[in-house]
């Protein structure tokens, strides 16, 4: 059986990478409608337009707007029938067994071949689970990170943008002129954020989004 006619979103902040994948998987996924974004707000932007008929998500854990595995938890908690393959230069076991924890389907190296990404890709639209050869997925306790990470996946769409923005350090006022609504609308969505995170106020929201970054692992 040959996958055709998909539709694609390549999450990915290096326009070169996303340019050579895309050509790259041309061939083996024949008439493929490619989307890209370069930021988790724009991921989100396609989603919001394109969400019901697309086919695969392929997503760079550290994009713009992105703080860890925030946005893979935020995918899977919204998008849950879009299968989303993380592709990232993190390759410890630590990341691999995270992510999949969080509920990708699959994880590909960034260092991967071609033909490993062609193989990688069909086994996950056939509905399986890849992971570079030889991988033991680490079991993920319930630790305040998987907690928090649980807590993210209620945010709305439209509350998880507010808090990202919250992390990019706008203000109310800065957040209601980019989503065209008012200030109070904005202080009613931080209210809810709060409550749903179990937190108080606007910095103790972003330590814990920020709670979701990649562990930094010693590659000496």
């Amino acid at each position: 059986m040959k996958l055709q006619n998909l539709n694609i979103i390549i999450a990915d902040d290096h326009p070169l990478f996303r340019n050579a994948l895309r050509q790259a998987l041309n061939n083996a996924f024949q008439g493929t409608n490619w989307f890209e974004a370069d930021s988790a707000d724009a991921l989100q932007q396609v989603l919001d337009d394109k969400a019901a008929d697309l086919d695969l998500i392929l997503l760079d854990l550290q994009m713009p707007g992105s703080h860890g595995y925030s946005t893979l938890i935020h995918l899977r908690g919204h998008y849950p029938d879009i299968p989303v393959v993380v592709i990232s230069a993190h390759e410890d076991v630590q990341t691999i067994s995270r992510a999949i924890h969080y509920g990708s389907s699959g994880f590909i190296p960034k260092s991967a071949s071609m033909d490993t990404l062609k193989e990688a890709l069909d086994a996950v639209l056939f509905g399986d689970i890849w992971l570079p050869e030889g991988t033991e997925i680490l079991e993920v306790d319930d630790d305040p990170t998987s907690q928090m990470a649980s807590k993210l996946s209620d945010l709305t769409p439209q509350q998880y943008r507010v808090l990202q923005m919250f992390a990019e350090g706008l203000l109310n006022k800065q957040i209601a002129y980019d989503f065209g609504v008012s200030e109070a609308t904005i202080k009613a969505h931080a209210t809810a954020i709060f409550r749903k995170l179990g937190v108080r106020n606007r910095t103790q929201a972003v330590i814990a989004l920020q709670q979701l970054e990649m562990e930094k692992v010693d590659l000496s």
